[in-house]
């Protein structure tokens, strides 16, 4: 009997030092650098990795460093961040392309975006603006569908890469619009963009902040952002629904994972952190001049989202055809 009670006395203060440890750790957190994964050098999950990395420094007193693995649509990135150890100290700024097109895009994904990540705050959404090169003879987005309507397979265009958000935009506004285009993937969304100024492609459907600079100099056209209502950093530019596809909506998405299995009070910890940071007027005014909006909430909420894009992009890739071995 008095072996029975030890027992469970035992395994009572365990578990209330397990408790009590979690918090421990968040309130002592970080102790050392921290790491945020990120896609390519100079694409959008760089730019916010970027945007809150000094911020989160200045914060912890400790060095935020930002881990670019470019290749495979973002997925390299999130594969390096689902293998570390849930300690807190690998994060990933991850995405639509990351978490839902990945998932019907790739036949041997090496991690599943649900159970090897927790969600800790959505960051920010941008809509992509489609632009095209000058040289098309098409004023505005009726225009060009009229255009390529009549040139099944004759325009190609250009995407951050195979299963990128950018991709995955264009496969829905193909399939929507009822045309054929022909997609050339290159590495990353600023190597997308040169390939409209050298005219290696006629059309793409670029994040806002990368493309702003050249529609303000002339240098594209910008047919449409492809968010529901026009976007606050270029409020001049129609939406897709206004301007001749009705429904179309594929706006890009960003936000702050750690792998699976940190624990709910550093998750909890990051998440404020993430959101006091997003609510700085001088941050909210640098996303907006660079086409993004900040979109903070709490880690459930960020959860949910990615559950229902997954669903979304899953149903788009499946009828597209879209697929990377």
């Amino acid at each position: 009997m008095k072996r029975h009670i030890f027992i469970g006395i035992a395994r009572a203060i365990a578990a209330g030092l397990l408790l009590f440890s979690l918090p421990a750790h968040a309130q002592t957190y970080p102790t050392k650098p921290v790491r945020i994964v990120a896609a390519a050098t100079g694409s959008m999950a760089d730019m916010y990795a970027r945007h809150l990395g000094p911020r989160l420094n200045e914060r912890w007193g400790q060095p935020v460093v930002v881990d670019n693995r470019a290749g495979a649509g973002g997925t390299i990135s999130a594969e390096v961040a689902a293998k570390a150890p849930p300690d807190g100290y690998t994060l990933l700024m991850g995405g639509l392309a990351t978490h839902a097109g990945s998932v019907s895009l790739y036949k041997n994904l090496p991690y599943d975006p649900v159970k090897d990540f927790a969600p800790i705050a959505l960051v920010a959404q941008s809509p992509p603006v489609l632009i095209a090169h000058p040289s098309v003879p098409a004023a505005n987005l009726r225009e060009f569908l009229d255009y390529a309507k009549k040139r099944p397979g004759g325009i190609n265009y250009s995407s951050a890469g195979t299963g990128t958000g950018a991709h995955l935009t264009a496969a829905l506004f193909i399939l929507q619009a009822g045309i054929d285009l022909v997609h050339v993937p290159y590495k990353g969304p600023a190597p997308a963009l040169t390939a409209i100024l050298g005219r290696e492609v006629q059309v793409s459907f670029i994040p806002v902040p990368i493309a702003l600079t050249q529609i303000k100099a002339g240098k594209v056209k910008a047919y449409a952002v492809t968010s529901t209502k026009r976007f606050a950093g270029v409020p001049d530019i129609s939406t897709a629904a206004e301007a001749g596809l009705p429904g179309f909506e594929a706006t890009a998405w960003f936000g702050m994972f750690a792998p699976a299995r940190t624990p709910a009070a550093l998750i909890g910890k990051l998440n404020r952190e993430i959101v006091e940071i997003l609510q700085m007027p001088a941050l909210q005014a640098a996303l907006l001049a660079q086409g993004a909006e900040p979109a903070p909430g709490t880690p459930e909420e960020f959860a949910a989202f990615v559950k229902s894009e997954i669903v979304k992009w899953k149903k788009a890739a499946e009828v597209s055809g879209a697929q990377v071995d």
